[in-house]
């Protein structure tokens, strides 16, 4: 999934020591645009965590998968970011658009009188 938001604050930086080395987790609570606008806290782990990026204040095209788990009866659901880019000056850098269509018949080289029927 994908979201363009306005980071709003940054969480104090996590780190700890697992049993697979050292880790580090930060939380950055975003503001959605519209009409309603919604906050969101959104968890960026490990070398995705861009400090150059992470202002307070800029515009972040953020991708991300949501997960929910179970413990002890109750249901946990987390928002992890596995992209976080700034969003191109002018609107218009890094956009997708489709192809052109192009016409599927201009190909066929029958004869155009030739019909079936």
């Amino acid at each position: 999934m994908e979201l363009t938001a306005t980071l709003v604050q940054l969480l104090p930086l996590q780190k700890g020591v697992g049993k697979n080395g050292e880790w580090k987790k930060q939380y950055i609570i975003v503001q959605t645009e519209g009409q309603y606008p919604k906050k969101v806290c959104i968890s960026i782990w490990g070398d995705k965590i861009n400090e150059r990026v992470l202002q307070v204040g800029s515009q972040l095209n953020i991708s991300f998968d949501v997960e929910s788990r179970e413990f002890n009866g109750r249901w946990y659901t987390d928002v992890k970011a596995w992209k976080v880019e700034p969003v191109a000056a002018g609107g218009g850098g890094n956009t997708y658009s489709d192809p052109p269509p192009t016409d599927t018949y201009s190909d066929i080289s029958e004869p155009a009188d030739d019909l079936p029927f």
